[in-house]
């Protein structure tokens, strides 16, 4: 695929032609005939009914209805908000209650048996082998991809060249990521670290209230909900590799509903999909637990001599107490962002002692 120079396809016509109609019914007050066969309005988007999954979810659907104006303002959508497993369990880590697939278990249900149409997600949160009938049929433009360190009250920021400077010996890191986790200890081992999960301003006043001395979050999570000038020390990849799919916008819908699938490809951003599909690719061969710290973080490489980017992928395996961290780069062509992911994981496993990748 040409980076440089494809367009994004056309919205299905097939829907345009179907909202045109139910807003010319909506006005006219003619209700559809139930003999009608074509979809009905509204679609329904199923999302998690956490603050940060919201705010995407409806960045999601203003997207959609700039490239499809016709359901903007007829009522076109219906949001269907999910309370998942992932959510309802607090105090204990993912990988104790299953994995980080919690967060969508209850979504891939609701979509596989027809209560909602599509389904929005952080790419990060979801697994990369999907029920049987779902597909992944759209990623949305990524947002900053780093993590940021977010110090307590008293402490000062370091600099960019020794962030975890500001932390001083022996002081508690609230995080849930044993990603996050292990890349610290392999720079600090005398770190502490507590459990500290829930949403972003949850976690932001358990900091406040002097529960832990510091926490690490997605840069993009605070973006979309305004509060980037919380982060105090934003964390170079090359520091701290980010998770697979971190910050990007995944929607998910049933594999036969071609026409939806049509009209999702209209917003697919053509870059965050080849990085996805790299990191996703990646993290498939590593087939890593929730236990397993593994980092991927792909982007485009633009060089001026050229109109085509090179693809640059880099990969972590680590071990969760630090004491063993190994970090990859592998460069491609973004057309085979797939390959690129499946073969620098190979690569990745090879060198990596067994035991990270026991049950």
């Amino acid at each position: 695929m040409d980076f440089a120079r494809s367009p994004a396809p056309d919205p299905s016509s097939a829907l345009q032609k179907v909202a045109a109609e139910a807003a010319a019914r909506q006005k006219q007050g003619v209700q559809r005939p139930e003999t009608h066969h074509r979809r009905q309005l509204p679609l329904r988007v199923g999302t998690r009914a956490s603050p940060l999954a919201l705010v995407q979810t409806r960045a999601f659907l203003t997207v959609l209805t700039r490239f499809c104006p016709v359901l903007r303002d007829m009522g076109a959508f219906q949001e269907h908000q999910i309370n998942t497993t992932g959510d309802q369990v607090q105090n204990r880590r993912l990988a104790e209650i299953g994995g980080k697939g919690l967060f969508a278990k209850e979504i891939h249900d609701a979509l596989s048996d027809g209560r909602i149409d599509f389904a929005v997600h952080s790419l990060k949160d979801l697994e990369t082998t999907l029920p049987p009938g779902l597909v992944l049929a759209c990623t949305l433009r990524r947002e900053d991809a780093r993590d940021v360190l977010i110090l307590g009250p008293g402490l000062e920021k370091g600099t960019a060249s020794d962030p975890f400077a500001a932390l001083p010996p022996g002081a508690l890191v609230g995080c849930a990521s044993v990603r996050r986790q292990a890349q610290m200890l392999h720079v600090r081992p005398d770190l502490r670290f507590g459990l500290l999960r829930g949403n972003v301003q949850t976690r932001l006043d358990k900091l406040a209230a002097r529960q832990c001395d510091a926490t690490l979050l997605a840069l993009a999570g605070l973006r979309r909900l305004g509060m980037e000038d919380r982060a105090d020390i934003v964390l170079d990849p090359e520091v701290m590799v980010p998770a697979a799919g971190q910050g990007i916008v995944g929607v998910t819908v049933r594999e036969s509903d071609v026409e939806l699938r049509e009209l999702l490809a209209a917003i697919e951003d053509y870059e965050a999909r080849a990085v996805a599909t790299a990191e996703r690719a990646l993290l498939a061969e590593l087939d890593g637990s929730c236990r397993t710290p593994i980092g991927g973080y792909a982007r485009l490489v633009w060089d001026e001599s050229s109109q085509d980017p090179t693809l640059r992928l880099t990969g972590l395996v680590a071990r969760e107490d630090g004491s063993f961290l190994l970090r990859r780069v592998a460069t491609g062509a973004p057309a085979d962002a797939e390959r690129l992911g499946r073969e620098l994981g190979r690569s990745l496993r090879a060198d990596s002692p067994s035991d990270i990748f026991a049950d």
